[in-house]
């Protein structure tokens, strides 16, 4: 008796969860810009930069050195950078706020502080932006000495 009991409790849940309104269809997902796509009506913009990495080289513990990455929009609408993200607390970065139009060249300046390292210093920034893929990885790179084995 109590089997016929959780049977008939198990196929009615079973039934009462097998709707149609349930069901999410396939054409509701339409992302002209995946990763597998061909289409190239979609206008996207696109970030393309002079360096990708840049190295400061010897540097004294302490200093404070800057320098611009400069890029242009190589896609047909325009760009939009939402952030740069720093993995450490020593780098600030500076970058425009307003849409690149296509064609047109901006800079993304980065501040690197080294006070408190010491020897090679490899950081990475990573700039989110309306584009595919939609972030782009940027290094900077330094040796830092302490002022006594400069």
């Amino acid at each position: 008796m109590k089997r016929l009991f959780l049977s008939i409790i198990l196929l009615s849940f079973l039934v009462s969860c097998e709707t149609n309104d349930s069901k999410i269809s396939a054409n509701l997902v339409n992302n002209p810009s995946s990763a597998d796509s061909n289409n190239k009506s979609t206008k996207l913009p696109k970030i393309e930069f002079e360096n990708y990495e840049h190295n400061f080289g010897k540097i004294l513990e302490g200093e404070q050195l800057s320098y611009s990455f400069k890029f242009k929009n190589t896609g047909d609408a325009p760009l939009l950078i939402t952030a740069v993200e720093k993995t450490c607390g020593c780098t600030s970065p500076e970058f425009p706020k307003e849409p690149i139009k296509p064609g047109d060249e901006g800079k993304i300046t980065i501040t690197y502080d080294s006070k408190g390292h010491n020897g090679f210093q490899n950081k990475r920034l990573v700039v989110k932006a309306n584009t595919n893929p939609s972030e782009t990885i940027l290094r900077i790179k330094a040796q830092v000495e302490n002022i006594n084995t400069f």
